[in-house]
């Protein structure tokens, strides 16, 4: 494990991530759904810390599964320890480390995290029968069993989300997903997230999950090995949090506000307050209205300051030059400059109308902005 932390560290030195902070907030990068050898994962809670580092997080919670044990000759079961290991590792690094942990029934209402937790032991979890290498529950679970973790989670004052929701299931009898288990979840205030993106894949069913039932929106890489590999050719997927001030206090307060954007691969996915905002914190607008040999234009420079790409569909009551369907991808760290033709009578005011087409506000709709201009001579 130690030779793997190292080796780890050596392969996967990479650039940090910059995303700016939006109109009166910080933008923290995290990632809140990751395991290690104290449950079905396979690496040393070091590892998961020394990662985070490398790539610039912010906030990580390890979610160990409080129903499976990995390695049980090896490792006392103690699902606190990996938080408390990767706490200590992440020290004075700028790195804060939330405790939580994943309850995984094979049954509604499947898989979910609980973190901001004060005892991950404490969770009970009288619907198994064997967690040693095996996943086996007893033959007979009641509604009430597998609601208990869940009420304990609650008077800890957890954060309770539903991981990957999937058809994909061990019970396929159920093909309804937001069960009538979940509604119940809702109804007593503990359910309050879904996970719309897990290991860089978009959950379109947990999109409109989150829309229908205004439930937080998580992206993470529920990561069992080192996660470098996965991600060699792009940045690890990440749930970007607005907060107030840096704290796991302000963590806890932006995610039960719903304050949180998803990035992964060159997506975004967030409500459209915290998407516009974003875009406008990361893309910068200036305009000048010029004279090209006896032609009016308005020469737009876009400068995008972050390193996500935008890919920009463009409007306005004029031509726009060499772009058709006025679309423009606008890169990382990239500066680029629109004409528009024809300016014949000068303007006021005039508006860029914007829609960034990499950017989805809801499962079915890119987001919609716009730039003014004014003032030109």
């Amino acid at each position: 494990m130690v030779l793997l932390s190292t080796l780890g560290n050596v392969f996967a030195q990479r650039s940090k991530i910059i995303i700016p902070d939006i109109a009166g907030y910080q933008t923290l990068k995290g990632d809140f759904h990751m395991h290690t050898v104290f449950s079905d994962g396979h690496v040393w809670p070091t590892f998961r810390v020394n990662e985070a580092l490398r790539d610039g997080m912010d906030v990580i919670a390890i979610t160990e599964h409080m129903d499976y044990e990995g390695f049980p000759e090896e490792i006392e079961r103690d699902y606190n320890k990996s938080y408390e290991i990767a706490a200590e590792a992440a020290k004075d690094k700028g790195l804060m480390v939330i405790k939580g942990v994943e309850i995984s029934p094979r049954v509604p209402p499947y898989h979910h995290n609980a973190i901001f937790l004060e005892d991950a032991n404490s969770l009970p979890m009288e619907y198994m029968k064997n967690t040693h290498k095996k996943f086996i529950m007893k033959d007979s679970i009641t509604r009430e069993q597998l609601m208990e973790p869940f009420l304990e989670a609650q008077r800890q004052g957890a954060f309770v989300s539903y991981n990957h929701p999937s058809y994909n299931w061990w019970d396929k009898k159920d093909t309804v997903l937001f069960t009538d288990f979940h509604q119940e979840l809702l109804d007593k205030g503990i359910l309050g997230g879904v996970e719309v993106v897990n290991s860089g894949r978009y959950n379109i069913i947990a999109h409109r999950m989150a829309m229908k039932y205004n439930l937080t929106m998580l992206c993470n890489t529920d990561e069992h090995y080192d996660m470098y590999p996965r991600y060699v050719d792009t940045h690890r997927p990440m749930t970007l949090v607005f907060v107030e001030e840096k704290t796991p206090e302000g963590v806890e307060e932006a995610m039960r506000a719903k304050r949180t954007a998803l990035y992964f691969g060159d997506y975004v996915v967030a409500r459209q307050p915290e998407a516009e905002a974003l875009f406008k914190a990361a893309v910068g607008v200036d305009a000048e209205k010029k004279d090209r040999k006896g032609e009016p234009i308005i020469v737009v420079t876009l400068k995008n300051t972050s390193d996500i790409p935008f890919h920009l569909q463009l409007k306005s009551r004029y031509n726009i030059e060499l772009l058709p369907l006025g679309q423009l991808i606008l890169g990382a760290q990239e500066e680029k400059e629109v004409v528009l033709k024809e300016v014949w009578d000068t303007p006021d005011e005039t508006k860029l109308e914007v829609k960034v087409e990499n950017i989805l506000v809801t499962p079915d709709e890119a987001m919609l902005t716009q730039f003014t201009f004014s003032d030109f001579e």
